[in-house]
């Protein structure tokens, strides 16, 4: 990598870092329109290249507003606003419209078309509208809405800690431990990578604790940084197959030296839903 693409990718990634950051910490109405953006911005990246490369014709324009009314249903849903119903009403007519386009538009597929729109509702659409649970939640005691940053934003830290962290390690040590983590879809990645990811992360994990000492306790934090370690790593896979599959290097060039919009949040698709559960069960 040359001194002048060093540059953009730096400033790209701060530039995501700090937008990612002040909307999450501002306000729940900053956080929600940052990734309502992502949530559009990401299913019209699937489409385009489902489009482009598998010959379907998924209708991209409104499976993104598709995506952008269930993170906006959710997060009305949280907060107790009565226009939930309404909103998850207008999602479900948008799908209709999905399914009733096909009979007019002639494609050669119109099966592979509604699986992929689905599939991609699910995959991209439905994890950012599961982010509100994470920082959302009710005070018994006074009857008000609380709004908790902290949770989200650890998220993203852990999955870049784990990230960050295991290039590192990999670069440094896979000539003494060559044992690939799985060859078959991401020749580059090693264990000894992420088992060097999975321990910076855990330390992470320690220090937010010791950050913010009166969220909860050190054993659920742990609990949380293991879940987004496992489902994170679990998360670039499953991006790296559909890349495979495809035959790509990067999913999009929207991000000057990071690639697309999939390459850039694949590790929080699985992790958002897996860490809401976590948070359930425990």
């Amino acid at each position: 990598m040359n001194l002048h693409s060093l540059i953009i990718r730096t400033l790209t990634g701060v530039i995501y870092v700090l937008l990612l950051v002040g909307c999450t910490i501002y306000s729940p109405v900053s956080a929600f329109f940052f990734f309502a953006i992502i949530t559009a911005a990401t299913l019209w990246e699937f489409g385009s290249l489902m489009n482009a490369h598998v010959h379907s014709q998924m209708v991209r324009p409104v499976n993104s507003m598709a995506g952008v009314v269930l993170v906006a249903a959710v997060w009305l849903s949280t907060i107790a606003n009565p226009q939930t119903a309404q909103t998850f009403a207008l999602f479900g007519l948008l799908l209709i419209y999905i399914i009733v386009s096909e009979l007019y538009r002639h494609s050669k597929n119109p099966l592979r078309n509604w699986a992929l729109c689905f599939a991609s509702q699910i995959y991209v659409a439905l994890p950012f509208a599961l982010l509100p649970l994470l920082s959302i939640g009710f005070n018994a005691e006074t009857g008000e809405l609380v709004y908790s940053w902290i949770y989200p934003l650890a998220l993203f830290i852990f999955l870049w800690v784990n990230d960050t962290f295991a290039y590192l390690c990999g670069c440094s040590l896979q000539k003494f431990f060559p044992a690939k983590l799985f060859p078959s879809i991401s020749p580059k990645k090693s264990w000894i990578g992420s088992i060097g990811g999975a321990i910076f992360t855990l330390v992470a994990a320690v220090l937010i604790y010791y950050w913010q000492p009166e969220t909860m306790p050190l054993w659920r934090w742990i609990g949380f940084a293991l879940v987004v370690i496992v489902f994170g790593t679990w998360g670039d896979l499953v991006e790296s197959l559909i890349k495979r599959h495809l035959g790509i290097k990067d999913s999009g060039k929207i991000l000057p030296g990071h690639g697309g919009m999939l390459d850039r949040f694949d590790s929080a698709l699985l992790s958002i839903p897996a860490s809401v559960i976590y948070f359930v069960l425990t």
